[in-house]
């Protein structure tokens, strides 16, 4: 995925062809072809709730890939935020071209300004803090970019976005070596240029590494109280993060524990959607 908060065009272009077959595949809109080919249709689509916009070159897309002639004009930006009611686009064209896209269309509008969302309420939770808020690779089969992206525009940072970006040993690669000190030294010696992340989940095995050369601490499930002692004993030698769950309940509490970064699961795996309509 690229570095820039810019999807590519090709990987659009690409996802939404392959949505648009799940959606027509085998024969058409057999619904839409009942409709005078000459009907032009004019619409607006419409926010029907506060939200962080996102996936607009997704929407124009679908609408021009169905029917290149199709008139389609956004009057926002994505990660703009909006109110209920608030015009995201107008479009113009042949009523069978529109009907044809429209479904497709909302659905990625309406996913990828989900996770922009959700991410923003997490982000405004901590504010004022020196954390970041973090999305995981808990993220919907073969839409993992379109989420991460999603995340960005709500001003959350994307973790590694899959297993060959950086090394991050968790409870379960411990649990089969055994001895996690061996595991992070055998990290070290192979790293290859890759960033390293330590999994803990109890004070016990922060101990046992400490002093290493790693770049992060993922402390996993900790409590407040056992968080505040990790990150005091990692103080000016690791990266700190939190994980494990983590609700917009307790996430000002956490980030008040002086952490560098929290990874939020949810701002993903069930980020919920948001409403949009496409209206004459």
């Amino acid at each position: 995925m690229n570095k820039t908060l810019r999807l590519n065009q090709k990987y659009i272009k690409e996802t939404v062809r392959k949505a648009l077959k799940e959606d027509l595949f085998p024969n058409g809109d057999i619904t839409s072809n009942l409709i005078n080919n000459k009907s032009i249709i004019k619409a607006k689509i419409i926010s029907n709730q506060k939200a962080v916009v996102g996936g607009l070159d997704f929407v124009k897309t679908t609408f021009k890939i169905v029917d290149n002639k199709t008139n389609f004009k956004i009057k926002v930006k994505d990660g703009t935020k909006v109110k209920k009611g608030k015009i995201i686009a107008t479009v113009k064209g042949k009523a069978k071209s529109v009907l044809k896209s429209e479904r497709v269309a909302l659905n990625f509008l309406s996913l990828i300004s989900g996770v922009a969302t959700i991410t923003n309420k997490f982000v405004n939770k901590v504010k004022g803090k020196s954390c970041k808020i973090c999305c995981t690779r808990k993220t919907l089969p073969n839409l993992r970019a379109i989420q991460k992206y999603g995340v960005r525009l709500g001003g959350g940072l994307n973790h590694r976005f899959n297993l060959s970006d950086e090394i991050l040993i968790k409870d379960n690669h411990i649990a089969v070596e055994k001895n996690i000190r061996k595991l992070v030294k055998k990290a070290i010696k192979y790293k290859k240029g890759k960033k390293i992340t330590v999994e803990v989940d109890n004070l016990n095995q922060l101990k046992k590494i400490i002093g290493l050369k790693f770049n992060r601490i993922l402390f996993d499930n900790m409590s407040l109280k056992n968080l505040r002692r990790g990150i005091k004993i990692s103080e000016n030698l690791y990266e700190t993060e939190s994980s494990g769950g983590i609700t917009l309940k307790n996430v000002q509490k956490i980030a008040s524990t002086g952490i560098d970064r929290i990874s939020v699961g949810e701002i993903t795996h069930s980020a919920p959607t948001v409403d949009f309509k496409l209206q004459n």
